[in-house]
């Protein structure tokens, strides 16, 4: 279908700016509306390379106003939704949960009101894509791996949250026919991801020689996803999918986190020219978190099987490239460590 009108939520944060590049640079004939609150994760200067683009366009709001929203689709009137926009740190759930019940259940159900209301059962070429997480399946122990048949079965605030939003928009497939689509993605990792998560956090910190705060014993496993990667299973989930199909989206790997931290450490040593075990000597070990998911582990093999997609490289090529990409934007890192987020960061971690 050409000429689309997409909207896609939380564009200007982390994997929603690989979103949009993707589908700006690729669907001249669509027009793509950016949607995102520009909080704490959320930064304009992840588009700037595509922020002139006729066919792209940035309005700032948010998805708990239910009259914004409804304004929007009347408006522009969206035949088409992404829907990445979320409260996603399980860390900052802990401490608000309300925050993310906000977010990630009203704000869906806003997006799917006027979805559902703009196009009162003319759904023909209509999609609403939901994205989400693995986390709602919850822990798994040493063995096996979580599948689209997976019961939910959340342990955070925010993963109860995401399970919650999943569980509408299902609800409202059945309920009101409306036409969806959901993905459950694994640990995404890559350039412009904010320096709260894991992988940025640490390169951050090693850069400063700072401590490298690891939960418990770091025996903690998950499985890693190229951020390029995975916008490039949405775009083919959009494109080529099935309606009311599900499919998980992972890197067809794991790695516990104390060995991702040492192997991390090591590239930072190799490519900043210090010696080779200087960064592991940042490592240090931090009471656990409430409710720590012992291991994630994704089975992608239907998006493989039914969509023809894969990993575009292995997780030891896209950690260098992310580190690459961080130590040749070091002023963008600068400005997204604001003086708000490294409080946060000496509050949480007590560091």
């Amino acid at each position: 279908m050409k000429n689309r009108k997409i909207l896609v939520t939380g564009g200007a944060g982390f994997i929603g700016s690989h979103v949009i590049r993707r589908l700006v640079n690729r669907y001249s004939d669509y027009h793509i509306y950016n949607l995102d609150a520009l909080t704490y994760a959320g930064n304009p200067e992840n588009l700037i390379d595509v922020e002139n683009s006729l066919n792209y366009s940035f309005v700032k709001g948010d998805i708990t106003d239910e009259n914004l929203i409804n304004d929007l689709f009347s408006n522009y009137r969206f035949d088409s939704v992404i829907h990445l926009a979320a409260e996603s740190h399980v860390d900052r759930s802990i401490k608000d949960p309300l925050a993310f019940v906000k977010t990630n259940i009203i704000g869906t159900i806003n997006l799917l009101n006027a979805f559902k209301n703009l196009w009162n059962g003319d759904f023909e070429d209509k999609l609403f894509y939901h994205i989400s997480t693995d986390e709602v399946y919850g822990t798994l122990g040493d063995e096996g791996l979580f599948t689209e048949e997976t019961s939910y079965d959340p342990n955070s605030p925010y993963s109860a949250s995401k399970a919650s939003s999943d569980h509408f928009v299902r609800a409202y497939g059945e309920t009101y026919e409306l036409p969806y689509v959901i993905s459950n993605c694994s640990n995404n990792y890559g350039p412009n991801q904010f320096p709260e998560k894991l992988i940025p956090l640490f390169i951050n910190n090693i850069i400063a020689m700072k401590p490298l705060p690891v939960y418990g014993d770091g025996n903690y496993t998950r499985d890693w996803l190229y951020v390029i990667d995975h916008a490039t299973a949405i775009d083919d989930i959009f494109h080529k999918s099935n309606l009311h199909e599900t499919y998980n989206i992972g890197g067809f790997n794991e790695i516990k986190n104390i060995d991702l931290v040492k192997q991390l450490c090591d590239i930072m040593d190799k490519k900043l020219n210090r010696q080779i075990g200087t960064s592991q000597q940042l490592i240090t070990f931090v009471k656990d978190r409430p409710g720590h998911d012992y291991r994630y582990a994704i089975d992608a093999s239907k998006i493989k099987e039914d969509l023809g997609w894969k990993p575009s490289v292995t997780f030891s090529e896209g950690l260098n490239k992310t580190v690459d990409w961080y130590l040749d934007n070091k002023k963008w890192l600068d400005n997204v460590t604001s003086g708000s987020y490294r409080s946060y960061y000496k509050e949480h971690y007590k560091l």
